[in-house]
């Protein structure tokens, strides 16, 4: 009983832990990369829907994503959308066909930003670490009238270990993203 509960704490926390990681290749660094495109939401015919869904999307130069529509119609929602995302800067072009979409290059202002918005998604990541970990600990408590009080603190115990490597890895990840970031 007490390995499913560290089980299921630890599965959930490597998915919290992917999300993280997810999340921050979707703030730019210095190259245009498909990935920061991934959450944009278009409005499709009144539905919001992801623009992966309705486009494919390149990129030619360092600075530079070509994003070409499944549907031709909807090329003005895709510019108007990518227009309207915070955080990118950038400035689409569209020549009925494809979009161009130039990414400015990065002051040491806008650099400075982006790493506050990471750790700020890193901190919101270790906070579902720790929400999975007071959940899991709730389970073992209710746990001990079965097993044992020395067995709920040895899961407790295992817990924290499992818990300690989750947020670890946050942390690294986070800090390679800040260096990629401040790297010029």
């Amino acid at each position: 009983m007490i390995a499913d509960v560290l089980s299921d704490a630890a599965a959930r926390m490597s998915k919290a832990v992917e999300v993280a990681k997810d999340d921050f290749s979707s703030v730019r660094t210095g190259r245009a990369n498909p990935q920061l495109f991934q959450k944009i939401m278009v409005s499709y015919y009144g539905t919001p829907t992801p623009l992966a869904q309705l486009a494919s999307l390149a990129n030619p130069e360092a600075r530079t994503l070509v994003v070409t529509p499944y549907d031709k119609s909807a090329l003005r929602d895709i510019e108007q959308a990518i227009r309207d995302t915070p955080n990118l800067g950038a400035n689409p072009s569209n020549d009925g066909n494809i979009i161009r979409v130039t990414l400015p290059e990065l002051t040491a202002d806008r650099r400075k930003e982006f790493v506050k918005i990471v750790r700020s998604k890193g901190e919101d990541a270790k906070v579902s670490v720790r929400n999975i970990r007071r959940k899991a600990k709730d389970e073992l408590d209710a746990l001990k009238s079965e097993v044992g009080d020395d067995e709920v603190s040895r899961g407790e115990k295992e817990l924290e270990q499992v818990t300690k490597t989750h947020v670890d890895a946050i942390d690294d990840a986070l800090k390679r993203k800040e260096a990629e970031l401040l790297e010029v």
